[in-house]
Order: structure tokens, then sequence, then C-alpha cells
């Protein structure tokens, strides 16, 4: 039987598949009565559900990380398409077929981690260059870099999405910094690679993706700063000296910054040009493939718009002119 995607999923549809399961949780309405909060997933997206009216028992029937049969119907609710499943029963792996599963953009890892190495590369401050030395040199560390998703459900959603993200903010650094020849080029192209780092310890990879219990207490800026402290002292043993302190603070700003605000879970606001910039940079690679993740995942294909997109607080005109 042919598999329903996500993405072709729309309201008053019925759904008899088997998909993942995350972010389940057994909860209780306000008259007491269970009911169980998860979400649905497979390569094309991820679907709200909720199952109402159960036991305790009938919760620890299947867990995060489970692939299940759902059985069940679709419905508009706050302007987004939710499941409202009848029946959840967990099946094997051997009755599914990863492929399936397995969310990818097709990201050319080989030649994004060649382009990362170059960039990177083109660094010119002896500091930051030993520091890129020590990176680069971290085979487990670098494998990881490369293989996460930038996030789980917003962008970059899929196998080598930090990198593509990394790669791709570090390409427009190289173009602000030559178009503004008062940023600091090598500062920014470090940030850009290093703003998000603590995704490596935050996200995990492989039938599904999900956050580490790290990456739950911490968040990947706190753990971004572990990881840069660790290679900066490695950078000191191998030189024998004391690494700058105020490129140390610098660098950490960055990864403390970048959100930008303190409503978008920034502990400080950026405070030099290169951190504001970084957090513009991030804003807009972030946002282009958010948007163009809701354009591509819309199940109105008939259509010149999106449906309503609570997050965003509006619909998005599909169609443009030619290039």
């Amino acid at each position: 039987m042919t598999h329903l995607y996500i993405n072709q999923i729309s309201e008053n549809s019925k759904l008899d598949d088997i998909y993942h399961v995350c972010d389940k949780q057994l909860r209780s309405n306000k008259n007491g009565n269970l009911y169980i909060q998860f979400n649905i997933s497979d390569r094309t997206g991820v679907l709200s559900a909720r199952l109402w009216n159960v036991a305790v028992e009938q919760s620890e029937q299947f867990s995060d990380g489970d692939y299940v049969r759902v059985e069940g119907t679709t419905q508009r609710f706050q302007g987004a398409v939710q499941l409202i499943a009848r029946r959840v029963v967990k099946v094997e792996k051997s009755e599914v077929d990863e492929a399936d599963f397995v969310r990818s953009n097709q990201v050319n890892i080989q030649m994004r981690r060649a382009r990362l190495h170059e960039l990177l590369r083109t660094i010119a401050n002896p500091s930051l260059r030993d520091l890129v030395d020590c990176f680069l040199a971290d085979d487990e560390f670098m494998g990881k870099f490369c293989s996460v998703p930038a996030g789980i459900k917003l962008h970059h959603a899929y196998h080598g999405g930090l990198l593509e993200h990394t790669t791709q903010m570090m390409e427009t650094a190289l173009q602000l910094a030559v178009l503004y020849p008062q940023l600091n080029r090598d500062l920014l192209l470090i940030g850009a690679f290093l703003h998000d780092i603590g995704k490596t310890a935050e996200l995990t990879f492989g039938g599904d993706m999900h956050y580490t219990d790290a990456g739950q207490m911490l968040g990947h800026s706190v753990l971004g700063v572990e990881i840069l402290l660790n290679k900066i002292t490695e950078t000191e043993k191998l030189n024998g000296e004391q690494f700058d302190p105020q490129i140390a603070m610098l660098l950490k700003h960055f990864l403390i910054s970048h959100h930008g605000e303190y409503q978008n879970q920034s502990a400080k606001l950026p405070m030099t040009l290169e951190a504001q910039t970084l957090h513009f940079i991030d804003s807009i690679d972030s946002k282009i493939a958010e948007y163009q993740k809701y354009i591509n995942d819309d199940p109105n294909s008939n259509n010149n718009w999106t449906s309503y997109i609570p997050t965003i607080e509006r619909k998005l005109y599909k169609e443009s002119i030619e290039k």
C-alpha cells in the first residue's frame, strides 16, 4: 500500500498508515480525563495528534521513537490541521520502509564539508586559525556537525541541515564583509561557523530527530560555549600559550547573543557589529528555509496560497515571476 505522506494530508483526511512518534505527552483535560498529545512524522514533515480518553496502561504501549500504525481523521484547529486518532498501535521496524522516514533535502555533504574547510582556511588571524585547526582535526565532532539537523521542525530539519545552514551563513558573511569593510571578516566568518556548534550535543539524528537530555536542559547556546571552551583549552595545550582572552570573550558572545532578542531566548543582546550582523544572517537564512518549507509542505497544490499558518500569522503566496 502506498504511504500517505504528511505533506499530502489535508483537513478531513482519513488516516490508516504507519508513522513515527515524537514529543509524546500524557496529559489531562479540565475534567481530569487523560489524553495523549503527540506528533507523527515522516520524511516530509510533522503533524500534531491527539488520542482522547486513554488509560495510563494505553499510554505505555508506545513511546517516542516508535513506529506506530495510526487510524484517525484530521480536522482544523486554531488554523492548523491536526489528527484526532482513534487507534495507535506500535509496529516493528521490519514492517517499515525506512526510506519513508529519513528526512533529507539531498544535501551533498561531501561537497558542503569541503566548502566548509575551504572557507575556514581563509581565516587569517593566527589565534582563530589555530582554533579552526583544533575543530577540523576532531573527526568525531566534525562527523556530528556534518550530520545533525539545524532544527527539529522548522528550518533545515534534515540530515546535513546544520552543515548546510552554516555554510550558507558563511557565504553570506563573506559578501557582507566586502560590502561593509568596517566588519571584521575573520570574526564574522568564524562566528557563523561557531554559532550553532552546540546543536551537535543538543540534537540527535537517526531514524528520528529529537532533543537530547542535555539539549532539553541546557540548550545549544550553553552547550556551544562548553564545546568552544574545550577547544580553546586544546589550542592552548598545542601552542603552549594562553589563547587571547579578548578573542575568547568575543567568540563566547556570538554564541550567547545570536538569537538577537531576549524573547527569542538570547542570553544577551548582540553588543558588537559582528554579533548583530551574525544575528541578521542567522535570521535571514533560517527564515527563508522555514518559509520555503511552509510552501513546499502545503497540501493545497492547486492553490496560489498556502493555508493559514498560525506560527507566522499569515498565508504565503506561492507564485512568483520567472527568474
